[in-house]
């Protein structure tokens, strides 16, 4: 299995730091970006060239941004099998290319609940569905993908990229066994917050 340079990545992120300076490097490499909202803006302001997420996919985001990246020529891009020749034969067939790295980390959940009057309906819309999709998406398929959940991690990932134009299987699968451990956690907080404050609730299964 040759490991294809990379030519495409997805950067959607809540925590902003360093991704300005990541997105520079890439850029620099040739290597488009896709992103999505409040990260394309400020990608754009800094002069880096991007592709919104809704232009990439032929669809816009729609239900106050609650559906955006949940999209086949999303999760298409970073699930296809490269050396598969049906799934190539359907990426052709359905306008799919092929996203191989994705920096994503998620909506600031535990920062939303750890605020003073916070809602249940502010700590609803801060729970994450369309980043934890994509980060699981792409530590799957780390044969093929890389995936950065965490921004100390840009500099080693963007060095590698300029040196050699790919991103070694070692470093994929260790990023991916990071990217798990990421949304586990995540979900995790999640559970414990609604569990406390549903606490009241019968859970029992009927």
């Amino acid at each position: 299995m040759k490991q294809s340079p990379i030519e495409r990545a997805l950067i959607s992120v809540s925590d902003k730091k360093g991704v300005v300076e990541f997105a520079k490097k890439l850029s620099a490499l040739n290597i488009e970006i896709v992103s999505t909202g409040g990260t394309a803006r400020l990608l754009q302001e800094q002069g880096i060239s991007v592709v919104p997420v809704d232009t990439y996919t032929g669809h816009p985001e729609i239900m106050d941004g609650r559906v955006k990246t949940l999209h086949p020529r999303v999760h298409g891009g970073i699930l296809a099998v490269r050396d598969n020749e049906l799934h190539r034969e359907q990426m052709k067939q359905n306008g799919i290319r092929p996203i191989d790295l994705v920096a994503v980390n998620l909506y600031p959940f535990i920062k939303t609940i750890a605020k003073a009057g916070v809602t249940l309906e502010e700590a609803i819309e801060n729970i994450d569905i369309g980043g934890p999709a994509m980060v699981r998406s792409a530590a799957k398929n780390n044969a093929y993908v890389t995936v950065i959940v965490d921004p100390a991690d840009y500099k080693a990932v963007a060095d590698e990229i300029a040196r050699s134009g790919v991103v070694s299987i070692e470093k994929r699968r260790r990023l991916a066994v990071k990217a798990f451990a990421h949304t586990a956690a995540y979900d995790a907080e999640i559970a414990g917050y609604l569990s406390k404050v549903y606490s009241g609730i019968n859970m029992k299964k009927n």
